[in-house]
């Protein structure tokens, strides 16, 4: 059994960030990661287009960005969210390029900025068509350089920990749901463990291996959305799965 101050399970964008912004602002906390592959795999190294940022400002603005991601949105998506992204998103990618990731750019030295469908002005950053490998790249090797920050690779998680594991009868409706860990498969020892954890994270990612055809990595498979449903947890936006529109189908 091991114990941990916090755990993340998922090692892509979402898992990465949290845990180097976490170690930056908590170095008396140890915070263990989990990935069921390498810690170079995930499906943000699989994301080619780029990253959108409002990054010329003399062409372009927040409040342009925050407009055209709601009309993309069709009323969809939370103001408060699209407002929070956009404003946070040009600090966070010169965070960053400080860290070393690379990004395309002109002879002249400027970035060279895309611009694709949903946007009204040319603000794509990204390095060829490996953005988000070279963004994987970089906050790995960013996360390397914190000592409370320990992944472990080949690491499947099963199940997370709950009441229910302690002989509580949990509904989707107790209210007072309590995480206090995961059961994991060491997948080179074969062994199942229990990691206990103060908090746990999941940054799992989406489920697109679902469908018979689909240009999602063959790591997308929902394990932590079906984690969440058997503790009874909350899910929502569930229709919303993202398949990137570069494959070509024939009979």
């Amino acid at each position: 059994m091991k114990e941990t101050d916090v755990l993340i399970i998922g090692s892509g964008v979402a898992g990465l960030s949290a845990a180097i912004r976490l170690a930056e602002q908590r170095p008396d906390l140890e915070i263990t990661v989990l990935t069921k592959t390498n810690k170079k795999e995930s499906n943000t190294s699989w994301a080619q287009g780029g990253v959108a940022t409002v990054w010329d400002f003399n062409t372009d603005n927040y409040q342009k960005h925050i407009e055209d991601t709601l009309d993309a949105g069709d009323g969809l998506c939370d103001p408060e969210v699209v407002d929070f992204v956009v404003k946070e998103g040009h600090d966070r990618v010169k965070e960053l390029i400080e860290w070393g990731a690379r990004f395309d750019k002109e002879d002249d030295g400027d970035y060279n900025l895309g611009r694709e469908g949903g946007h009204s002005e040319n603000r794509i950053l990204h390095y060829k068509d490996i953005t988000g490998w070279e963004i994987q790249r970089t906050l790995n090797e960013k996360a390397a350089t914190f000592r409370n920050i320990i992944i472990y690779e080949h690491y499947y998680a099963i199940n997370i920990l709950t009441q229910h594991h302690m002989g509580r009868n949990i509904t989707r409706l107790t209210p007072d749901i309590k995480c206090y860990g995961a059961y994991v498969l060491n997948l080179e020892s074969h062994d199942i463990e229990t990691i206990l954890a103060k908090t746990t994270v999941m940054c799992t990612g989406g489920a697109g291996q679902i469908y018979a055809n689909t240009t999602n990595p063959k790591i997308a498979t929902g394990d932590g959305i079906a984690m969440v449903y058997r503790a009874k947890g909350r899910l929502a936006n569930m229709e919303f799965v993202q398949f990137h529109p570069s494959s070509l189908y024939t009979s």
